[in-house]
């Protein structure tokens, strides 16, 4: 027992900071005195914020980013990417133009299922490509970044909760054919 939580204990039960028993003033009143409220309303505060400075708090530690941030962080790439491969050569349009518009249907459904599980979405920046580059090493670029993301949708499919499956899978799927498709 640490320090703090023995210091909250010994206020309630009217022990006094040099160990002894505080008697009871003769009062037939059952439950805390207003004194031993008084003291835990400033023991307890400061047990709390004591507990939070190591780290864990009361509440146990923080939890890890939702996995789904990431994969619709990848998706806003892959569509600045597609971006990228049609601005350079405007006749893929017909072939790159719906890669781009899925990777932004995905980056949106998977916010809104990281949103319903009750997780806050970072603010959303649109990467841009740093540099124009030819349209064939934009291809490249593009069918590896599809890859990728076919990739790890598919690792984190397998520790997913039954009810994301559905929407990881079918990211992981839809980035696998584009990425066969691209080759």
């Amino acid at each position: 027992m640490d320090d703090a939580t023995a210091a909250v204990r010994d206020a309630v039960h009217g022990v006094v900071p040099n160990g002894s028993v505080r008697l009871s003033t003769g009062s037939s009143r059952a439950g805390p005195s207003r004194r031993q409220v008084l003291r835990l309303t400033v023991l307890v505060p400061a047990l709390l914020v004591s507990s939070g400075a190591c780290g864990t708090g009361l509440l146990g530690p923080a939890p890890p980013p939702d996995p789904l941030v990431a994969l619709a962080d990848a998706a806003r790439a892959d569509a600045a990417l597609a971006a990228a491969a049609v601005a350079a050569d405007p006749a893929l349009a017909p072939q790159i133009g719906p890669l781009r518009d899925a990777r932004l249907e995905h980056a949106d459904a998977l916010d809104a299922e990281v949103v319903r599980a009750g997780g806050a979405v970072p603010a959303a920046v649109t990467p841009t490509p740093s540099a124009a580059r030819a349209p064939a090493a934009t291809l490249v670029a593009l069918r590896d970044a599809v890859g990728a993301s076919h990739r790890a949708a598919a690792q984190l499919v397998v520790d997913l909760p039954a009810h994301r499956v559905g929407l990881v899978a079918s990211v992981a799927a839809c980035c696998a054919t584009y990425a066969s498709v691209l080759a």
